[in-house]
């Protein structure tokens, strides 16, 4: 039987764009900022999911709240993308090469393909040192041990069948982390055991199903999804351009698994209005998003530079600011 719940609680799903999710990252700080207010409101945040960029701002922000501290949230997800920064003369330069010769290449300009798995992993290896260095992954397995802990969900997928993954809770580790945001062509898929794993991007970005169906029995399932979307779902001009269409391209395959999802839980809304299903064992799931509107080319998804990141971070703040008034002025609180 459904258990009824005094609050409402809430998943919060995060999709992955590389540097683009520095703006999911400005959202999270922002929501965690007014965490004592919308607690009070009957609002309980404690389950998160994510792909790519978004498995990594999702992992901070599950892994402060696991200790009931969602200042250190905050804090994980600043020196996180302080440490991504391309700060140093060299970084930097790096940073002009790697995004200028993706725009060319992006505008028709024929560039060589060097597969990831000649060249030594430099930044996955630097991924996982800034990853380890903020998360105690072995302290994750002893917090999950509380009687009421909140839950991860990291997608992904097996490169040779081609089968989904996602990773919660327990099976939460670096590798489950790198392994989503193993972008082809960038880095060297992540071997698990016997399988190999490449970008969440390429399953579920992000997943949203799991919050409604891959809890346990006696949890409280999700009343709301709060989707933090980075992949706009509209353009305000027909792309013409081949830079501007193959951009246009990847947004709609980077939406196609989310879009999926989302009619997936609004047909079942349908059905349980249509009183085709039990409200004592069911319950009718509100889908809210938090969308970058900005309109960012795929080349800029590499951009690492210091002004860019802090500029999506600084807008992701104010977007989940105009999304919490909003919120208000519905009296949804």
């Amino acid at each position: 039987m459904q258990q009824e719940c005094s609050i409402r609680k809430v998943g919060i799903a995060c999709q992955g764009g590389g540097s683009h999710a520095a703006f999911i990252a400005g959202v999270l700080k922002k929501i965690l900022k007014e965490f004592p207010n919308l607690n009070k409101k009957g609002y309980q945040i404690i389950d998160f999911s994510g792909s790519s960029g978004g498995a990594i701002c999702a992992l901070l922000a599950w892994y402060g709240l696991l200790q009931n501290d969602e200042k250190k949230s905050i804090e994980l997800l600043d020196s996180f993308w302080e440490e991504i920064k391309a700060n140093s003369p060299w970084d930097a330069g790096l940073n002009y090469f790697v995004t200028a010769m993706t725009r060319m290449r992006s505008s028709g300009f024929p560039m060589p393909e060097i597969s990831p798995y000649f060249y030594p992993p430099y930044g996955q290896d630097r991924l996982k040192q800034i990853l380890e260095q903020l998360v105690d992954f072995d302290k994750i397995q002893e917090l999950l041990k509380k009687p009421s802990h909140s839950s991860l969900f990291v997608g992904s997928v097996e490169v040779c069948t081609g089968n989904f993954r996602i990773f919660k809770n327990a099976d939460i580790t670096v590798e489950a982390i790198l392994a989503s945001t193993a972008v082809p062509l960038l880095f060297p898929a992540i071997r698990i055991g016997e399988r190999s794993y490449w970008d969440g991007l390429l399953s579920h970005n992000p997943p949203i199903e799991c919050f409604v169906h891959d809890l346990d029995p006696d949890e409280c399932k999700t009343d709301e999804i709060w989707i933090i979307q980075i992949n706009p779902q509209k353009r305000s001009e027909e792309p013409k351009t081949v830079e501007d269409i193959l951009d246009r391209r990847n947004e709609l395959a980077g939406n196609l698994s989310l879009n999926q999802e989302i009619s997936s839980i609004e047909a079942f809304n349908r059905w349980l209005q249509e009183g085709h299903f039990s409200t004592d064992r069911y319950k009718y799931v509100t889908i809210r998003k938090i969308e970058l509107d900005l309109e960012l080319d795929y080349s800029s998804k590499l951009d690492r530079s210091p002004a860019f990141i802090r500029d999506l971070m600084n807008y992701g703040e104010e977007k989940a600011g105009r999304f919490l008034k909003l919120l208000n002025n519905m009296q949804t609180f």
